[in-house]
């Protein structure tokens, strides 16, 4: 096992590396740059810049760089310093503005998968037992109804719904009486209120996947020939759904938080900028906008290497549930 996590580990390496090279490409494909984002915005506002004052500016800023130079640059200080450079649009270090709202986003994508998980698996496992029953359909409907809808719609509804119904704003990260207050006990209560309905609805996103994953692959188990002879030598049905069935339908769920990271972290930027609060996702889309690149390439990097994480985990899991694949790893 600790062979397979060195392994596993090793292998990240390369995979980081190229990480590092696609979100910097991506940042660095838009024409112009932060300074062109600058420029204009001065002289839209009524000041005359001149080509040589313009020069100068991107000059300063190592804009006239070739773009290879530009990369070393910033991944050179990244692994050797830690410091993921400098944000032309909030005047201050990278790494001061991911470490403050990295926490969050974090806390957020964790607490939508958890609820995901609470909500979806025992739904699942019901459908499976009660198969083209009432509720199932009506479940499946729900599901359904998740996966169609844009988490962006939902937050609209959900923060129109509890300012009609409640008159209760759900934007922001506090109230309006919190928001410049010292720190205190109500402060946090006031938070926490705010933070329930956007980490539901992040894990709203996935919860009709799951649903549908647990459901069918809990069919196929009660089908096999292990459960028929279980049965038939009189093990309570309770005790062998949870030990052998549902043991076996959760594994492909577990394998899935690779790909269910990438798609919370992208529900979560788009519910954080339509709730306002402040998170990696409203910060990334302004320096995307102003072109700020090495703040929006440092975030995307970070996301992808969470998701990089996600799918790490989810191998150990596996290999720590599921003893066929232990076998087969030893075996190998």
């Amino acid at each position: 096992m600790l062979s397979y996590v060195l392994k596993r580990i090793v292998q990240l390496v390369p995979i980081l590396f190229l990480i590092s090279v696609v979100s910097f490409s991506i940042i660095e494909l838009p024409p112009g740059d932060f300074a062109d984002f600058y420029i204009s915005s001065l002289r839209q506002s009524g000041m005359t810049i001149l080509d040589d004052e313009a020069r100068r500016i991107k000059e300063e800023y190592g804009f006239n760089k070739p773009l290879i130079e530009k990369y070393l640059r910033w991944l050179g200080n990244i692994v050797l310093n830690g410091n993921f450079g400098y944000s032309f649009e909030y005047q201050k270090p990278v790494n001061d503005i991911i470490w403050d709202k990295l926490p969050l986003t974090i806390g957020f994508t964790l607490g939508a998968m958890i609820i995901s998980w609470i909500i979806a698996i025992p739904i699942g496992i019901y459908s499976a037992l009660n198969q083209y029953s009432k509720t199932d359909y009506i479940f499946t409907f729900i599901g359904f109804i998740g996966l169609a809808t844009p988490p962006f719609l939902m937050a609209l509804l959900f923060a129109w719904f509890f300012l009609k119904i409640f008159d209760y704003s759900v934007l922001g990260l506090y109230s309006p009486e919190y928001a410049t207050a010292p720190w205190s006990f109500d402060k946090f209560v006031d938070m926490l209120k705010h933070l329930i309905l956007p980490v539901i609805l992040i894990g709203l996103q996935g919860t009709g996947t799951i649903i549908r994953i647990m459901r069918g692959n809990l069919l196929d188990e009660l089908k096999k020939p292990y459960v028929v002879t279980a049965k038939a030598k009189g093990v309570p049905f309770k005790k062998l759904l949870i030990k052998y069935p549902v043991r076996m339908a959760i594994n492909p769920i577990i394998s899935t938080i690779g790909w269910l990271l990438p798609a919370l972290i992208a529900g979560e930027i788009l519910i954080s900028i339509v709730l306002g609060i402040q998170t990696l996702g409203p910060v990334l889309l302004r320096s995307v906008l102003s072109q700020d690149m090495w703040l929006a390439a440092s975030i995307v990097m970070i996301l992808s290497f969470l998701t990089v994480i996600g799918s790490l985990l989810s191998d150990l899991l596996l290999v720590w549930l599921d003893p066929r694949i232990r076998y087969e790893r030893l075996s190998k």
